[in-house]
């Protein structure tokens, strides 16, 4: 039986969430090695990154300076800080640790980097959240192993694991083994999440368009699901303490029509896209439909003794999972089709859309979340949400967001109206606190923050930082843990 309760727990974790490779920049700094990130190019809504083999002169990559936490962390976790954070999500750069990724011993320096920014964290009573590995896979993996393609990495993934678990044990509590584990099961996943050049090597666009090879990608997916249970399973041995989830990049998918073509399509889509990697990372196996799947792309996983123990002996403690949109299902071609985050899909009449195109859907994150809870049972976070927009800079240097504002309020609701409904969501941190690139197109031009950073596409600004007015919105919803969303 499920308890109704009408309000949200009363330790709430409320914060926002970012990633090294988006946000950090000194990639040349510390020691720090180059990572997949550090090799894409800019691009726009419009043009596609470029993946380069080697870094070209007078080429921009975003990467490289991001927005510079790496020199900008005191300030800008003080400002995390005033708004009253009680988790913030972020990412190690795992080439800071270990410059290829392959070497023996870790960068000092590069612990030390992290060592101040959870004393700085914890100065504020603000929890850390760390992504183990969030589309920074050390290029020298690449190189060397042609990345996730190659079962050597799972060692070196468990040696950084095992690193930064001992040294910050006493830091911090929550760990994601990997962000959005399931990229890897469409095409754009390859590089960005598996460090897979397809070709080899190549020159070639992040696009839905990239040359795929299925086999690749999913044998690399299990390399990941058997790194992330031993993870796990090391995790608990260092810190009885640790909580360890995984994170899913939550693609909602509803059928079009009633026509039970359009109904298993929509199926379909959620169980490959989704429901794969939960099964695998909460329950401990396969499910019985990637088998048939598997059989008609022609895939076959290859896997070693003892796999099939590994990853029952490594399942996460909680859910967590990232969630923009929703998609629309067709099995009519026809039909006009939409954009969206990682996943398209056809055109919804009844959703708004962003300036980017992605369709904003507030009660699919309700449906969302009593979907995912009803099948696992564990506590849930929703790690990543936000809208990504074109904020303009008034005279008087105001920055009137209110859209925004409008976005996370109608989320935050239907949120509350989950947590009525019984599901044990644990907290939220939405995207972009502070604005940082874009993963997808390598813009700052599309923005997330409460706070502003002064750069444009091409790498132009000053960094310097300035409050939103969704800066001084969100600060009171956490005062109130959501109970004031005007």
């Amino acid at each position: 039986m499920r308890v109704v309760t009408n309000k949200f727990p009363e330790r709430f974790l409320w914060g926002g969430a970012t990633a090294a490779n988006q946000f950090e920049g000194g990639w040349n700094k510390g020691g720090k090695g180059p990572s997949t990130a550090d090799m894409m190019t800019g691009g726009t809504h419009t043009t596609a990154r470029r993946i380069t083999p080697v870094l070209e002169e007078e080429t921009y990559y975003p990467s490289h300076e991001a927005v510079d936490f790496y020199g900008h962390y005191k300030e800008d976790i003080k400002l995390l800080g005033e708004m009253g954070f009680k988790v913030f999500r972020m990412s190690i750069n795992w080439s800071r640790i270990f410059p290829k990724g392959y070497e023996l011993e870790p960068n000092e320096e590069g612990l030390k980097f992290y060592d101040d920014v959870f004393d700085e964290l914890r100065k504020y009573n603000i929890e850390p959240l760390v992504t183990i590995s969030h589309y920074e896979t050390p290029y020298g993996l690449t190189e060397k192993y042609n990345g996730w393609a190659s079962r050597e990495v799972i060692d070196c993934y468990v040696r950084y694991c095992e690193t930064i678990f001992k040294r910050y044990k006493d830091k911090v509590k929550y760990w994601l083994t990997f962000n959005e584990i399931n990229c890897l099961t469409m095409a754009l996943g390859a590089f960005m999440s598996g460090g897979i050049l397809v070709n080899g090597k190549e020159n070639s666009e992040l696009s839905m368009n990239v040359k795929d090879n299925p086999q690749l990608r999913f044998q690399a997916l299990h390399h990941q699901f058997i790194a992330s249970a031993k993870a796990v399973k090391l995790g608990h041995q260092i810190n009885s303490d640790f909580k360890i989830g995984c994170m899913i990049a939550y693609m909602t998918t509803y059928p079009n029509t009633c026509n039970p073509d359009d109904i298993l399509l929509a199926q379909q889509k959620d169980q490959i896209s989704n429901m794969l990697c939960g099964d695998v990372q909460v329950r401990g196996y396969y499910p019985k439909y990637a088998t048939r799947f598997f059989e008609e792309k022609g895939i076959r996983i290859i896997m070693k003794q003892g796999d099939e123990e590994i990853l029952k002996e490594g399942c996460v403690d909680f859910y967590s999972f990232s969630y923009y949109m929703s998609a629309v299902a067709s099995a009519d071609p026809n039909l006009e089709q939409v954009g969206g985050n990682l996943l398209g899909g056809v055109k919804n009449p009844y959703l708004k859309a962003s300036d980017w195109g992605w369709q904003i859907d507030p009660k699919g994150l309700r449906y969302t979340l009593n979907h995912i809870y009803d099948r696992y049972q564990i506590p849930l976070m929703v790690v990543e949400n936000g809208l990504g927009a074109v904020d303009v800079v008034e005279a008087d240097g105001s920055i009137n967001d209110q859209y925004r504002i409008d976005y996370l309020r109608d989320h935050i609701l239907q949120m509350e109206e989950a947590v009525k409904d019984g599901v044990e969501l644990i907290g939220y941190t939405m995207w972009g606190c502070i604005d940082l690139v874009s993963a997808g197109t390598g813009e700052m031009k599309k923005r997330y923050g409460f706070i502003y950073v002064d750069k444009d596409n091409e790498g132009n600004g000053t960094l310097e930082r300035a409050k939103k007015k969704s800066f001084y919105w969100y600060k009171k919803v956490i005062e109130t843990n959501g109970e004031d969303l005007e």
